[in-house]
Formats: C-alpha cells, sequence, structure tokens
C-alpha cells in the first residue's frame, strides 16, 4: 500500500467549487442530527441504536451503487487501511458519541465532539506533513474561541458529567485519526464504495456488542417518533452524508476538511433549541460568528495552508471513477 507523497499534486489555488457544496450539507444535516439523534437513543440502547443506521446504512449505500453498477469488492491490498479507518472513522466515533448523549444535552455533545478539528489538524501536522501556516492557525484559533464560548458556563455542568464529556473528547479525537489515515492511505476504491465498505466493517463490532450487551427485543417496542428519528438518521447523516464527508476528505487537506465542519456544533444547538427547547442566548449567536469566520478563512484563503507540494496538496479522484 502506498503511502502519502506517492500521489499528492501541488495545491491548486482554489478548492473544489463541489466541497463547499458537500461542507454546508454535512454542515446542517449531521447539525440537526444531533437532536434527533437524542429522541432516538431515549427511547433504545446505543448499541442496538448504532448497530441499526450502521448495517442499513451500509447495505443503503451498497444498494444505490448495485443499482447504478458501480458496486466494486475490496481491491487487493487495501483491506488492511480499510479496517484502520473504518474502526475510528466508524467503530470508535459512533459508539463513544452515542454514550457520551446520553449524559449530556444534544447540543454540548456536539460541542464536545466536534473539538475534532483541533486534533485532526494537529495530526494532519504530525502525519501528512500539512504546515500549520497562519491561515490555518487563524481558522483554528478563531475555531476554537466559538467552540470555548459556547461551553463558557457549561465548564461546571460538564464537570458534573465527567463520563459523557470524556467519551465525547474520545469520539472526537478517533474520529480525527480517521480523517487523517483516511487521506493518508491511497485509494484506488471510489469514495462510495469506500463508504460503503467503512460502514459494514465497523458495523461488524458494534453488532457483536449489541448481541452481547442489548436486547434485540427492545427495539420492537419504540414509538413511532423515535422510529422516523432512526430512519432520519440511517438516510441522511449515515449514506448521504458520510459519503459526502468521505468525498470533502478526498477533496481537501485533511485539515481544511476537518476546520470546514466548524459550523457543525453551532447548528447542532441551534436544532437542539428548536426540537428539544434545549437554552439559546448571546452565548451561541457570538459563538456562530467567531465559527462562521473560522470556516470562512480557510475556506477563502487555501493557498496560504502548504507552500510545498507533496505536503498538503488536494489529492484528486481517478477521472474515471463513477459515483452514483
Amino acid at each position: 500500500m502506498e503511502k502519502k507523497g506517492s500521489f499528492r499534486m501541488s495545491p491548486p489555488k482554489r478548492l473544489p467549487k463541489v466541497g463547499f457544496v458537500l461542507l454546508g450539507m454535512i454542515a446542517f444535516f449531521w447539525g440537526i442530527g444531533w437532536p434527533i439523534m437524542k429522541i432516538a437513543l431515549s427511547e433504545m440502547g446505543p448499541w442496538i441504536f448504532r448497530s441499526f443506521c450502521l448495517l442499513f446504512g451500509g447495505l443503503g449505500v451498497f444498494a444505490i451503487a448495485k443499482a447504478n453498477r458501480s458496486w466494486s469488492a475490496i481491491p487487493k491490498g487495501e483491506f488492511r487501511p480499510l479496517l484502520i479507518v473504518a474502526f475510528f472513522n466508524v467503530t470508535g466515533w459512533h459508539l463513544a458519541s452515542a454514550y457520551g448523549l446520553t449524559f449530556m444535552h444534544a447540543g454540548r455533545a456536539a460541542i464536545v465532539g466536534f473539538t475534532m478539528p483541533v486534533w485532526a489538524s494537529l495530526l494532519a501536522v504530525l502525519l501528512l506533513k500539512e504546515q500549520m501556516n497562519s491561515s490555518r492557525l487563524i481558522g483554528l484559533g478563531f475555531g476554537v474561541a466559538g467552540l470555548a464560548v459556547l461551553l463558557g458556563s457549561d465548564l461546571r455542568v460538564l464537570g458534573t458529567a465527567p463520563l459523557g464529556t470524556a467519551l465525547m473528547l474520545m469520539a472526537a479525537m478517533s474520529n480525527a485519526a480517521g480523517v487523517v489515515f483516511l487521506k493518508y492511505f491511497r485509494w484506488t476504491i471510489s469514495t462510495f464504495n469506500l463508504t460503503g465498505w467503512q460502514l459494514i466493517l465497523g458495523c461488524i463490532p458494534v453488532l457483536l456488542g449489541t448481541l452481547i450487551l442489548e436486547p434485540v427485543s427492545g427495539f420492537l417496542h419504540i414509538t413511532s417518533q423515535a422510529a422516523f428519528a432512526t430512519t432520519f438518521m440511517v438516510l441522511v447523516p449515515g449514506v448521504l452524508c458520510t459519503w459526502a464527508w468521505f468525498k470533502v476528505i478526498r477533496l481537501f487537506p485533511a485539515g481544511i476538511a476537518a476546520i470546514g465542519t466548524l459550523a457543525v456544533p453551532v447548528v447542532g444547538v441551534l436544532s437542539s433549541a428548536v426540537v428539544l427547547g434545549e437554552p439559546i442566548g448571546l452565548q451561541e449567536i457570538v459563538a456562530l460568528l467567531l465559527l462562521i469566520a473560522a470556516v470562512s478563512i480557510v475556506m477563502l484563503k487555501p493557498e496560504g495552508f502548504s507552500r510545498s507540494s507533496g505536503a498538503a496538496g488536494v489529492r484528486t479522484e481517478s477521472a474515471g471513477e463513477k459515483v452514483p
């Protein structure tokens, strides 16, 4: 398996426009997914919920690929890298975030979970040799400031629920590692098939845990509201946004892609206020402005992120790839 450097290209002056559209879609649907997931988890355990989402999400991706005649098996030499990224991107993130959400408000869980850009930016510097230049550093600074404002007076509350906070931090770090490893390895498989295989492989340990730890029969007694919430999580954040996220990672340098998700916790906080009645005020408004500034800086000044070809360049996918 070839590693970073063998497929890097000199960074373009502008990021691909499709990446902006995909990041906007991700921010909106992943953001509103937090309160919707909270509704589902109020009636079922984390293991069975994640098993349902991951299994049917992966099968849904493959069904679409089959219908478009673009399904493919795992290419030779890419099975081990797939196991690695599936563990961090799927198993670690989904289990830790689902458990963490049961201990805290949905909006606050989204905030802690999306400290991910901080860890991803640091790991990208260490493993991918992406340069922490002024534009990225300023954007990351605005993002951290926005998250700090959102946490603000809630630090004491988070301290009273250390398990939930610890689990969400574990989820954030696992997701960050998955982002960087996904960029680290060279892939010949299409983004759509890469998405499906990660969901299926990452689902296996979750299914085993469900059979051991949670009675599957509990899923049969949920209300229509929880059933709708689960179905939404499978189809939109699970299938559509997961594919979009992996596509963004393949289009953008890892650190830029990660910082581009800083709008997710803002949408999560705002939508949690609307859907679940969680509190919102000046704190959230100030944080929103800071996080918008963070995303704007990294997206409008991409050429400031790496000056050397082969360090943080944008990797392009095969021109022959067929994406449904």
